[in-house]
């Protein structure tokens, strides 16, 4: 016993509970108890001994603070509880968190270790209950290269020796219920590594974290109650269908939307309302939110992630977020957040070396480290860390509500030699530089998503050629329901920072999008990503002056709210910002006090009602029927004309755009019908800050062939501007 007990002072051994605790010996129950610190430790019977005895002293077996003595005559199982005396006349009394078995079953360790189990973070992690008819809580964590691990917090004084957990055998898992610890108690894992060194390990499973620059996990359970429109939120979601939707989305950074009134950083409560109301009233269908897993630097904007299951506690609790879900959900407003599979950061007390090896990590840095952010790449080779992020995905969708998860950086998961050079990454078992291992985890997560949270909405972040990232896995996709277009983004953005003269020779840009428009599922962005980093802001990269760039930017936007493709706007671009985001400060809501930013912000707001109402911008996204070109090819002129249509051509709008500074009056362009075609938007008008130049809000089509189409009209394109025209509709008779 002695070994054992020398092993225990050593944190080596690997089974506590096969030491510590009340176990049959020759003349009784031999108990023995773990308490550094104590002076005196006692048994306290829950029932009386077989001579009377309602208490038994221990004695100190060991300087580490292990206590032991012999209950003569009594037999296993045995219920007590040990009581500790310290210096100072302190008494701790509870149950002995030995004397517990172990709170996962077979099926749980066979699970995690298949890579299956999809509600793993129920089990993993610290999760109070009442075990064995005790109140504490269970901790569990997978670490199967350390020699020991033990739980310290503030329950505990932070001493790791007073709580080793045990080992559950080949699954990797370390285990301990300990009685008494609740909701809010901080605590981390110490980890004595193969090398024999003591870690502190954040809890990779922890759903609540210390506020920054403080990095213990917390003890937490939920107490927000969904309401009853919440559940029909659900099964409205479950039902839906995004592809054959209208999907407008407001990319928000929760930090910098607007700040609170001192200056600081807001909480979910006080952003709830109002940020829902905004939304509302500007008729996005979704807000996509920047990522709010726990991340200690800010400045990493959420995409340095350290506690994959705990929000930041930036802006409030747990609760708090969910509770902003909702609001926003009873506002009508879906919820996107932001998920970063592909890299975490190198932080000692987090996920890198976790248990004193390359656990969540490769270990060879040609595969295991991002050179681009210095973070590291998960190994989607392992069946645990695979569920890791799968069960995490499920997650926030689950526990949140959350409506759709967008894929960070998919690109740097695909290529084994994405941002390196010759020599500095390794080939796939067929030579080839396609990471096999995260493509097969792509698949799986996406068919897990979509099979047991159908309706929601799951996008990539895929800026190369990858074929069908948004194609089901059954048909050799990846089965992502959406694609960002980052090729459409580019060449726009491109092309409108040519200055009008020069567009000529540029014309390409604008219209090559429609080559491979319907090989995707996409989503068009304007994100956080291009008006950073000395990119400047939308306004900042169109071409001209004050008006110009104005009147280039309300022409993008229209065009892009008319292109084929669901759509994304970071926070500010409605407003025109002059200047780059910056986290760390509001979005400069003077601007609005000028006309002419206030005119991009109702325009913004006008064009997404319009498109919400209008089936023809949105039905047939993804397939070519529900588009074709009108004047794809007049370069020198800088005009483009394209119509949307719903299937058959029931419901028609026809796009006409011009890209130069100069008006084209009678512009003959190409319709599908006769009659009367009203201006749902002109840019140029002087609500919007135009110059009032149009039709006077009507065209009449003639009988006249043109651009393919068995009619056409004489039209005033604006300077810079876009018009969107639809047919007359006849009025409603009435019932």
């Amino acid at each position: 016993m002695s070994g054992a007990l020398d092993a225990l002072a050593r944190r080596e051994h690997s089974d506590p509970h096969a030491v510590l605790g009340a176990h049959a010996g020759p003349d009784g129950v031999e108990i023995r108890a773990l308490r550094p610190g104590a002076l005196t430790v006692s048994a306290v019977l829950d029932e009386p001994g077989p001579e009377g005895e309602t208490r038994l002293e221990l004695t100190r077996l060991h300087p580490a603070g292990i206590f032991g003595a012999t209950l003569r005559g009594a037999q296993a199982p045995l219920r007590y509880r040990i009581q500790a005396g310290y210096d100072g006349q302190i008494t701790h009394t509870e149950a002995d968190p030995y004397s517990f078995l172990p709170t996962l079953g077979d099926l749980d360790l066979h699970l995690i270790a298949e890579g299956r189990h999809e509600h793993i973070y129920e089990r993993l992690g610290a999760h109070p209950q009442v075990h064995q008819e005790v109140a504490g809580t269970a901790f569990a964590v997978w670490a199967p290269g350390a020699r020991s691990v033990s739980v310290a917090g503030d329950f505990n004084y932070w001493n790791g020796l007073a709580h080793p957990m045990r080992s559950l055998g080949a699954s990797g898992v370390w285990e301990l219920f300990i009685p008494g610890v609740a909701t809010g108690s901080r605590y981390k894992f110490e980890i004595i590594t193969p090398a024999g060194e003591l870690r502190r390990k954040a809890d990779p499973y922890a759903q609540e974290a210390e506020h920054p620059p403080q990095t213990a996990s917390v003890i937490t359970v939920s107490r927000h109650e969904w309401s009853e429109a919440e559940a029909r939120w659900g099964e409205r979601r479950a039902s839906g269908a995004p592809l054959a939707a209208p999907v407008s989305i407001y990319e928000v950074h929760l930090g910098s939307w607007r700040r609170a009134p001192d200056g600081s950083a807001p909480s979910y409560a006080q952003l709830a309302g109002e940020l829902s109301a905004y939304v509302l009233d500007m008729g996005f269908t979704h807000v996509e939110l920047l990522p709010v897993m726990a991340h200690p630097f800010a400045g990493s904007w959420g995409y340095q992630v350290t506690g994959y299951y705990a929000p930041t506690p930036r802006y409030g609790s747990p609760d708090d977020l969910r509770g902003f879900i909702q609001t926003l959900h009873e506002a009508g407003i879906g919820v996107i957040l932001d998920w970063v599979p592909a890299h975490f950061p190198r932080d000692d007390w987090a996920l890198a070396r976790f248990d004193g090896t390359a656990l969540y990590e490769h270990a060879d840095p040609r595969r295991g480290a991002h050179p681009d952010w210095g973070t590291l790449v998960f190994n989607f080779g392992r069946h645990e860390v695979r569920n890791f992020l799968t069960a995490n995905a499920l997650y926030w969708l689950r526990e949140f509500h959350a409506d759709g998860l967008r894929v960070d950086a998919v690109a740097s998961m695909l290529y084994r030699d994405y941002s390196r050079r010759e020599g500095e990454w390794l080939p796939n078992q067929f030579g080839g530089r396609e990471d096999l291992e995260a493509v097969a985890f792509l698949k799986e997560l996406n068919e897990l998503v979509h099979r047991l949270e159908p309706g929601v909405i799951s996008a990539a972040e895929e800026s190369t050629a990858w074929p069908g990232v948004s194609r089901p896995t059954y048909l050799g996709g990846l089965g992502f329901g959406f694609k960002w277009n980052m090729g459409w983004m580019h060449d726009t953005l491109g092309y409108l920072q040519h200055d009008p003269v020069h567009r000529r020779h540029h014309h390409n840009e604008l219209t090559f999008s429609l080559v491979y428009a319907f090989t995707e599922n996409f989503i068009l962005p304007l994100s956080h990503d291009e008006v950073v980093h000395g990119k400047g802001s939308l306004y900042q990269k169109m071409a001209g002056d004050h008006w110009q760039k104005l009147a280039n930017l309300r022409l993008l936007y229209a065009y892009m709210w008319a292109h084929p493709g669901k759509k994304l706007l970071f926070m500010g671009g409605e407003l025109a910002a002059k200047d780059e985001w910056d986290a760390e400060a509001q979005l400069p809501w003077e601007l609005l006090q000028a006309p002419e930013h206030a005119g991009v912000k109702a325009l913004v707001r006008d064009l997404n009602r319009a498109y919400r109402e209008r089936p023809a911008l949105w039905a047939l996204d993804s397939e070519p029927e529900g588009f074709y070109w009108l004047e794809p090819a007049d370069a020198d002129a800088n005009v483009i004309a394209f119509a949307r249509q719903t299937r058959g051509g029931r419901d028609v709008l026809v796009f006409a755009g011009n890209f130069s500074p100069v008006p084209r009056p009678g512009y003959r362009i190409g319709l599908p019908r006769p009659g009367v075609w009203r201006e749902a938007i002109n840019t140029d008008a002087r609500f919007y800050g135009g110059g009032e130049v149009g039709n006077l809000g009507a065209i009449v089509a003639e009988p006249l062939p043109w651009h393919g189409q068995p009619y056409s009209a004489l039209v005033t394109l604006p300077p810079l501007a876009g018009l969107w025209l639809e047919p007359e509709r006849a009025p409603t008779s009435a019932a």
